[in-house]
């Protein structure tokens, strides 16, 4: 019977599918032209899009269990202290990627203007009265130095009950908050604007996706990861591991589903329903990849995912820093002033292709953009830890 100790490359594949699919549905060529499955649910639903941020988190927590594994799980002022750096350097990157895109449209929205050149740069890098202190990385971190903690200071035979704990907890926050409307009214927004203040949200009817008290839910997400990495890597035999994510997703999926009647689906909330079906989805996902993968040995097709998957913060900023000065510089053309975003869309792919299919167009050129970048990485193997 087959066994394995080494790394599964599916981890590594699924990690890079993630990625690149955050990318792809982060940089359409048009936001008022994207097919159906690349957009984002409005309020409750789920769509594959809404997909790609909570399986790269079920990753990560798998990742936890597996970086903690060599510590023993021991607390150390050493280990404690290599967590609490991660989470303040992701943490600031993605205030310094938040700053960064801020900077630049505040310096454009100048173009024009008589106003000298220091004036507009200090005004422009001065953008901290209206930065969005929250976001995708953000999250990441919070998330990543929670889970953790918890795994190096609480006995892991309990971590399913502080999962059940976190998302019955947020369920009634949600449930006699008035959590489920989509306005300001909802406790979401309410704690998000009296912590963080207006000016420092996501302005989306006043619900910050990425905001304070869904990171609760968030947290558990990150934990059902740890507990699969767990019983993914204390499993000898890949067959066996195969089995338990599938049963694992198949529960948690249907779990998460059934109970969409009372808790509806929601992804800028963070549902527990949410967490449920989508962790579910990623395992069974996950146990599909190795399957394929690492028994059926069919490995050409993921090649292209694998540049992603070996640096996946990296890329990530990589690609947020890409979007952010392509939809920035900007230069003369005929009686416009165009930047290389509205350049390569408007002028090449929308007449050559129409509006969504050029838009489309864009993302995949801007995917692979990024995986140039990746690709060079990846056949030097340098691989940049963050």
């Amino acid at each position: 019977m087959k066994t394995t100790n080494q790394r599964l490359l599916a981890l590594d594949i699924l990690r890079g599918i993630t990625i690149a699919g955050m990318i792809l549905v982060n940089n359409p060529g048009s936001w008022g032209s994207i097919y159906a499955p690349l957009a984002h649910a409005p309020w409750n639903g789920l769509t594959p899009t809404d997909l790609v941020f909570p399986f790269f988190m079920f990753i990560m927590g798998i990742s936890t269990y597996i970086s903690l594994k060599k510590y023993h799980f021991e607390w150390s002022n050493a280990t404690a202290w290599k967590i609490v750096k991660r989470t303040v350097v992701i943490f600031a990157i993605g205030l310094g990627i938040a700053w960064f895109s801020l900077f630049c449209r505040t310096w454009n929205s100048f173009s024009g203007e008589e106003i000298s050149f220091w004036s507009r740069l200090g005004q422009s890098a001065w953008t901290f009265d209206h930065i969005r202190i929250l976001g995708v990385m953000q999250r990441l971190a919070l998330c990543y130095g929670a889970t953790a903690l918890v795994a190096i200071l609480l006995k892991h035979k309990y971590i399913p009950y502080l999962i059940a704990g976190l998302l019955l907890g947020y369920f009634f926050i949600l449930l006699f908050g008035n959590g489920f409307e989509y306005n300001e009214s909802n406790i979401l927004s309410i704690v998000d604007r009296a912590v963080l203040g207006f000016n420092h949200i996501y302005k989306d009817n006043g619900i910050e996706p990425e905001g304070l008290l869904s990171t609760i839910p968030a947290i558990a997400h990150v934990l059902v990861g740890f507990c699969c990495g767990k019983s993914l890597m204390e499993t000898k035999d890949i067959n066996e591991k195969i089995q338990r994510l599938f049963l694992t997703g198949t529960i948690l999926t249907f779990s998460g589903f059934l109970l969409n009647y009372g808790c509806p689906i929601n992804k800028k909330i963070w549902s527990p329903t949410f967490v449920l079906a989508t962790c579910g989805l990623a395992s069974g996902f996950l146990a599909l990849l190795i399957w394929i993968i690492d028994v059926k040995d069919k490995k050409a097709w993921s090649r292209f995912f694998e540049s992603f998957g070996i640096n996946p913060l990296f890329m990530y900023v990589t690609g947020a820093v890409f979007s952010i000065l392509t939809g920035n510089i900007r230069f003369a053309c005929g009686e416009k002033t165009l930047s290389l975003h509205g350049y390569a869309y408007g002028k090449v792919l929308q007449p050559l292709l129409g509006d969504y299919l050029g838009s489309l167009a864009y993302a995949l050129l801007f995917v692979s953009l990024v995986w140039a970048v990746g690709y060079i990485l990846y056949k030097k193997k340098i691989y940049i830890k963050i």
